[in-house]
């Protein structure tokens, strides 16, 4: 995860941030703070601007992957979404970029590796990330002029926002519709069960301020919003005294200060912004409420679609610590088979599985802890655990992503939105010792929390949601009032006007844009050499390891895949449910609760995924296995290694039950997918006739395995089942199929190698030749034939498979429509290859990703 995330420009960026001293000043700010946290291995710098009183942090960090984010507390007083229409509309041209869609213009004039937008429940953050210099102050001057000097055109806020316009633009004759990217927008977000019910918890949980509406918009109540409204709660909210600046990453703080200043904060006074929100008053008694939501056809069991959720209020955010016991007392209570929930909820199938709400929620000012369960029918914490959990927190403070400042940025968004220290955040370690040193003094400390917060606590919401039949028929009908009620009110003038305005607005999305006055990169400003990162090939016991060592911060990484070639074809199907449910059964002299506590308390996480690689060179083969991946901590090496052999030599596949569990569990969260991530589900199933990697990516995570995974659920005896999964294991846990990749640092390398060794060794007496199955073994390719290593990888062949087009239906219960077009293309080593792959951004394409989406956080799309 580290590669190309590391570069030294002389000193550390981190040696170099200790230099600054508070009360120094520079550009225009004031250092208030230099703090040194070994454990996130970064300097954090505190400052803030003397003239507006803009906050702003910067972690200094040798990670070439830098990032800017600014946030502004956004906290609307009603549901009519102007928070996420304002952070649509600022995207759409600035003062000194006024082209439409400027972020989305940049994409293929930067070598971004991030560009989004948030809107949560009370802030609005605008984050990116890229690794080139050049690039960076290019993006900082476009995300600047959005953000604080947006064009905020009316028919911008039409668009993005909501308007009446007829059905077919052109045709005045053709009936008046509500439109609009949000509104439209919002209609799929709540056709979502899962959102929905969180959205009604939060609303009620908190009742007396912002929380009690939709940040993203009401779709019944977007209709209220006007553009004068918007552009007020712009001017209002979007003010550096209202902001909150963050930076990450090995440039110089400096630079970033000096162009902040000078394109932006130099041309503003301080202002009060009054968005602060008041603490919410705390209930004398327990409250109940209950909300419907729309049927699910595709649920495991038909007849249990009921939710319950018991939510209590917590304390203040701001209290780090406080906040780090309460979410460590929730992850005890909720996560895994060994917590009393699971136990007491999700094994007795009082439920299918936990309710997405469930667990402790710190994006509020005041946090809350939700329990309960989804997939309904009408009708004392031990020491090892809390071990399991502090070792947690020890291997996240170690574990390096590359994208750790977009990670860290979202860490300490809703804390500094409420004033809170973002810094005192950062020091985790200093948490966990204080946790020990209480625990050390009062051995009853978690139980007297929960006395405090649970047993004596009246803030309690109970909430049930169940379905109605006629949820979607009330919804439309809801619509249609609200469209006639703005209809009855419209003069000839202004049915004129509505048309005319929208054929101004599909003239203008017809126009091409002029991009010229957006900054671009040049050839000159990119690196010509991409950086090497040397592998080093070997074998263990005649498998294949490829070994790299990096800069793991006492971490080491383990990967396997294992190919599927002799598994036979009617046990395909099952080795999606078979990656899921195999380190999750028990395994040698350990049950299900032990190996969950084993592996949380000696590893990273132990995960098994279906794999199905395309080849390089051509479209029609491909490699199929699974992929095995766990990380721990560098003391804990055998002990990974050890649950990896057991899990080979005796998984337990005895426990129907157990099986049971999963599969409800495993069921339901596919089944709550669908609305989420439509647009995934269709663009799978549209490319599943082009190409035999494709059709096999349709069978293992597409809509064949949903319904395949429902119709399971659905078993009244799993017993079938639970016979094919030794059997689908001597194909796919066999040393004879597999090799090995191990990252380390190069002082635990040779350790590393030894134990990887020692574990072929004892895994031994699985190896055994199997020949393949229908499909044609046409090539074994070396894995890297500049290596010279023997180490070779068998691509598949599907002799049979004709590419065609196919068009195809699911009829679903949602108020949205996912489409997918899908085109056979060319391979990657291909000279044409380069065309298509630019072709989306060059002709601006209006596609939008739906990236890192947390709870009630709307990213920007189209």
């Amino acid at each position: 995860s580290l590669q190309g995330s590391w570069r030294s420009r002389g000193s550390s960026a981190v040696e170099r941030a200790l230099q600054y001293t508070a009360g120094q000043k520079l550009h225009g700010f004031t250092v208030k703070e230099v703090t040194a946290v070994p454990d996130l291995f970064l300097t954090a710098v505190k400052l803030s601007h003397d003239a507006t009183g803009a906050q702003y942090l910067h972690a200094a960090r040798d990670d070439s992957n830098n990032l800017f984010s600014v946030q502004f507390r956004t906290t609307p007083m009603d549901s009519t979404g102007v928070p996420h229409i304002l952070e649509h509309t600022v995207l759409c041209g600035s003062q000194r970029f006024p082209c439409r869609d400027p972020f989305f213009k940049m994409l293929n004039r930067s070598l971004s590796t991030f560009m989004n937008a948030f809107t949560a429940s009370d802030y609005t953050m605008y984050p990116f990330s890229t690794q080139n210099a050049k690039d960076f102050q290019n993006l900082l001057s476009v995300y600047l002029d959005a953000v604080f000097f947006p064009c905020l055109r009316e028919l911008d806020f039409w668009q993005e926002g909501w308007r009446l316009e007829h059905e077919t633009p052109t045709d005045p004759s053709s009936r008046l519709v509500f439109k609009g990217v949000v509104f439209n927008e919002m209609k799929g977000v709540f056709s979502d069960n899962e959102r929905l019910y969180a959205q009604h918890l939060q609303n009620k949980l908190l009742p007396d301020h912002t929380y009690s509406v939709v940040s993203g918009g009401e779709p019944l109540a977007i209709p209220d919003l006007t553009w004068e409204q918007l552009k007020h709660f712009h001017a209002t909210h979007y003010h550096p005294s209202n902001a909150r600046f963050f930076t990450y990453g090995d440039l110089p703080l400096e630079q970033h200060l000096q162009q902040i200043e000078e394109e932006a904060l130099s041309k503003f006074e301080r202002t009060e912004p009054n968005t602060a929100v008041p603490p919410q008053t705390h209930w004398d008694k327990p409250r109940v409420d209950h909300v419907t939501c729309r049927p699910d056809a595709l649920a495991p069991d038909p007849i249990k679609q009921n939710t319950l959720c018991m939510s209590y209020l917590l304390g203040d955010i701001t209290d780090t610590f406080e906040a780090f016991i309460l979410s460590l007392l929730s992850s005890l209570m909720i996560s895994g088979p060994n917590s009393p929930f699971y136990k007491a909820l999700i094994e007795p199938e009082i439920g299918s599985d936990f309710s997405s709400s469930v667990g402790f929620d710190g994006s509020t000012r005041q946090a809350s802890f939700t329990i309960g369960l989804q997939g309904m029918a009408e009708d004392d914490t031990e020491t090892e655990q809390i071990e399991a959990l502090l070792h947690k927190i020890e291997i996240q403070m170690k574990h390096q992503s590359t994208s750790f400042g977009l990670a860290l940025a979202s860490y300490i968004a809703s804390c500094w939105n409420h004033d809170g220290d973002p810094v005192q955040l950062l020091k985790i370690s200093e948490n966990v010792s204080r946790f020990r040193q209480c625990l050390k003094e009062n051995p009853r400390y978690l139980q007297d929390k929960i006395q405090h917060y649970f047993k004596d606590n009246a803030h309690r919401l109970t909430l049930t949601m169940s379905p109605d039949e006629r949820f979607l028929e009330k919804q439309a009908e809801a619509e249609e009032q609200k469209l006639q009620q703005k209809i009855q009110n419209l003069s000839d003038a202004d049915h004129k006007d509505i048309y005319e305005k929208g054929l101004q607005l599909l003239a203008a999305q017809s126009t091409t844009q002029d991009a010229s006055c957006l900054p671009a990169l040049k050839v000159s400003d990119i690196e010509p050499i991409i950086p090497y990162t040397p592998v080093q090939p070997g074998t263990a016991g005649g498998v294949p390891v490829q070994y790299c060592e990096q800069p793991t911060n006492g971490m080491v990484y383990f990967r396997a895949m294992c190919n599927l070639n002799s598994l036979p074809e009617d046990l395909k199907i099952y080795v999606p449910l078979f990656c899921s449910v195999i380190t999750k059964l028990g395994c040698g002299e350990l049950d299900y609760r032990q190996q969950a506590q084993r592996i949380e308390l000696k590893t990273g996480g132990m995960s098994v995924s279906p794999q199905i690689i395309p080849d390089t060179a051509d479209l029609d083969l491909y490699e199929q296995g699974i992929i095995l991946s766990s990380s721990c901590l560098e003391r804990n090496l055998p002990d990974m290694f050890q649950l990896w052999s057991d899990i080979f030599n005796s998984p337990r596949f005895d426990d129907e039950q157990r099986l049971r569990v999963l599969v409800m569990m495993s069921a339901q969260e596919l089944s709550n997918g669908i609305s989420y991530s439509g647009h995934m589900y269709a663009m799978t199933r549209a490319a599943r006739t082009l190409t035999p990697t494709a059709d096999l990516q349709e069978a293992f995570s597409g809509m064949d395995q949903v319904r395949f995974m429902k119709r399971i659920a659905e078993m009244t005896d799993l017993t079938s089942v639970l016979r094919k999964l030794p059997r689908i294991k001597r194909h796919l846990l066999n040393p004879e199929n597999m090799r090995c990749a191990v990252n380390a640092t190069p002082q635990k390398m040779s350790e590393a190698a030894g134990e990887v060794e020692r574990f072929i060794g004892n895994i031994a007496a699985n190896r055994k030749e199997r020949k393949p199955v229908r499909p044609t073994v046409v090539e074994v390719r070396p894995l890297d034939p500049q290596a010279g290593s023997s180490a070779s990888r068998k691509l598949i062949s599907e002799p049979h498979f004709k590419p065609c087009q196919m068009k195809t239906y699911f009829q679903l219960p949602f108020n949205v429509n996912f489409v997918s077009e899908c085109v056979r293309a060319v391979p990657f080593t291909h000279t044409d290859y380069a065309r298509p792959e630019l072709h989306p951004d060059v002709v601006g394409f209006p596609w939008r990703s739906r990236v890192g989406a947390s709870r009630k956080v709307y990213p920007a799309r189209h």
